[in-house]
């Protein structure tokens, strides 16, 4: 093992400050793992923490990057969680491990990897053992590194809090990472999906599994998913938009139905009609990706499944610029950086 290795660093918010450099290779403390990083998975909120902070105690340098898959390569004295060379992959939300999330009323929790903690995009990181997961063993390591936040987020809504079942009707917007989950793990849960996204991406969707497309540039669009559920609506909705767009997913919403409110494209204030929220008996569900223990029922459920993540574009370490500028464009999927 060499003494240094490549890590991405910013020492202020700012793409324009994020500068590949040489440091040492970590050493391992006696509750710490060191594991040789082999992909990074990006989200869109790595973009928006490098560009804006989002209000986020960043400590400086800071690495981004939150999602890897990587291989034990030394462990701490009091290790006994992973042995030397088992492939692992990260935790999102490291101090969640099961049941209720930390905080409380005023301050609910949101301590993540690249955010609240350094981020993973590097050759080598030394983090606790308790913050990763071994990953699946039907996987490669880019396929893996999307799981602990789109997989993970998906997962946590359909299956952990929305409890799907065969026969129940999803509806999925979009055609991001995690919706492309959505569609996948919904189609194996055995509901019947809903995608409404660009009409020039809804063919891939189908091929992903998704029983019905409908394009969401058309004015009748919510008509189009009410004609298909023959007025019955969907019993669970991936709510990736946010902002007044909540309005239309309660529109579209069975009784009884399940919003999963996820993203905040158009806005963190979000808006909608409050008679059928009432007299449909809808459940507005936050979800805020998922636990440790959530994660590792997924990594079995892709094994069991031989589910596939959709990867739209991989780049190398050196090029994470590039990346960035995918995520600006817009993703089929998820966008991976390869470290080794």
């Amino acid at each position: 093992m060499t003494e240094t290795m490549r890590r991405w660093e910013m020492d202020d918010i700012g793409r324009d400050q994020l500068e590949l450099r040489h440091v040492p290779i970590p050493e391992p403390r006696r509750d710490e793992v060191l594991v040789q990083v082999a992909a990074v998975a990006l989200n869109y909120r790595d973009k928006m923490v490098t560009e804006s902070g989002r209000g986020l105690p960043l400590s400086f340098p800071f690495t981004p990057g939150s999602d890897l898959s990587g291989t034990v390569a030394a462990v701490g004295d009091e290790v006994t969680r992973f042995d030397v060379g088992e492939q692992v992959i990260s935790t999102f939300t490291p101090d969640w491990i099961d049941g209720r999330r930390h905080g409380d009323a005023r301050t609910p929790s949101y301590r993540t990897l690249g955010g609240y903690y350094p981020g993973v995009l590097a050759e080598y990181v030394a983090l606790p053992a308790e913050w990763f997961v071994r990953a699946p063993r039907t996987l490669a390591h880019a396929e893996a590194s999307t799981l602990p936040c789109a997989g993970l987020t998906a997962w946590f809504a359909l299956a952990e809090r929305g409890g799907v079942r065969a026969g129940d009707t999803v509806l999925v917007e979009g055609t991001g990472g995690v919706s492309l989950f959505g569609i996948q793990l919904a189609k194996a849960l055995g509901a019947e999906v809903i995608v409404s996204g660009s009409a020039h991406k809804l063919p891939r969707a189908a091929e992903l599994g998704a029983d019905h497309c409908v394009d969401r540039t058309r004015a009748d669009w919510i008509e189009a998913i009410l004609e298909i559920t023959d007025d019955r609506g969907a019993d669970h909705i991936l709510e990736v938009v946010g902002g007044p767009h909540l309005g239309k997913a309660v529109q579209t919403a069975a009784v009884g139905g399940t919003i999963h409110q996820i993203g905040a494209l158009e806005g963190f204030d979000v808006t909608a009609p409050v008679m059928p929220l009432m007299l449909k008996d809808i459940t507005v569900q936050g979800i805020g990706t998922g636990h440790r223990r959530a994660l590792e029922d997924l990594v079995r459920a892709v094994d069991r499944t031989g589910l596939k993540p959709v990867i739209d574009e991989r780049y190398p370490l050196t090029e994470l610029p590039a990346a960035l500028d995918h995520l600006d464009r817009g993703a089929f999927g998820k966008v991976v950086v390869e470290v080794a």
